[in-house]
This record gives structure tokens, C-alpha cells and sequence, in this order.
């Protein structure tokens, strides 16, 4: 079995390469994807008639240069934008909903947005009644502000 694998290393370097790309899609940071760089050069220095010691160096280098060259480009052009994207409850500004439970003037009310209900103020002198639709202007921890929509 020894003896097998020594001479068809190429398919123990097809199948980390393999592993590692699976593993990156679990991942998508592009760091574990360098590993499966290596692996396909070292994969093809084994089928050109590379000894194991030319392999691991093949291995090494190609997985160090993707690390420091196709990584950066890969996280810039693929990740464009990231920083400047809202999560959570800072995505709820400016969206609409709809009044599941009256907005008091001087209290709390419900909204309902995308199918989850937020607890719900507003700078509005009068109520808002239930099924109006609304706007959120504004949020303090997890009470959002709204005003109508008209």
C-alpha cells in the first residue's frame, strides 16, 4: 500500500487539494484555498516526475506566494464594499413596514418589518393606527422611531 501511494503521490495531492477547496467553502476567507493552490502544483510537479522533496517545496512556495498575491486580490475584488455595509438592526433605517400595534403618541407601539415585529416610538404628535404603513427614521437599542408614510 506504502509502496503505492509513494509512486501515485499525485492523487493524495489531488485529494487535499480537493479537501481544501470543500474546506473553503466553508470558510470564504480565501486563506484555506492558498493550501489547495499548493497542492495542484505540487500535484503536477509529482505527475512531471518531481521527488517528494521537490514536491513539498513546490507545495510551500506556491502555497506561501497565493497566501501573499492571490489572497489580497482575491479578498479586495470579492469583498468589495464589506466595509461599508449595514448589519442588524443599523439595515432597519429607512425601511418600511407596517403598524401591527397601535404607535402611541406619548407610548410604544409594534411594527412589523420583513416578518419580525420591533417595539416601535414616534416623533409624531398624534397615533399611529394599526396597518398604517411606516417609516424607520431612527433607532435607540432595539426600539426603532417611524413616521407615516404618506
Amino acid at each position: 500500500m506504502i509502496e503505492y501511494l509513494t509512486m501515485h503521490l499525485w492523487q493524495i495531492w489531488a485529494i487535499v487539494a480537493v479537501i481544501c477547496l470543500i474546506l473553503e467553502l466553508t470558510a470564504g476567507d480565501f486563506f484555506i484555498i492558498c493550501f489547495s493552490i499548493g497542492a495542484v502544483f505540487a500535484c503536477l510537479t509529482d505527475a512531471l516526475g518531481g521527488g517528494i522533496i521537490l514536491q513539498l517545496i513546490v507545495f510551500a512556495v506556491f502555497t506561501l506566494a497565493s497566501l501573499f498575491f492571490v489572497r489580497p486580490f482575491a479578498v479586495r475584488f470579492l469583498h468589495k464594499g464589506d466595509s461599508t455595509r449595514v448589519s442588524n438592526a443599523d439595515a432597519l433605517l429607512g425601511r418600511k413596514g407596517r403598524v401591527v400595534e397601535t404607535v402611541k403618541a406619548d407610548s410604544f407601539g409594534r411594527v412589523q418589518i420583513d416578518g419580525d415585529i420591533w417595539k416601535a416610538v414616534t416623533n409624531e404628535p398624534q397615533d399611529i393606527p394599526e396597518g398604517t404603513n411606516v417609516r424607520v427614521i431612527s433607532r435607540e437599542s432595539t426600539i426603532i422611531t417611524v413616521e407615516t408614510i404618506n
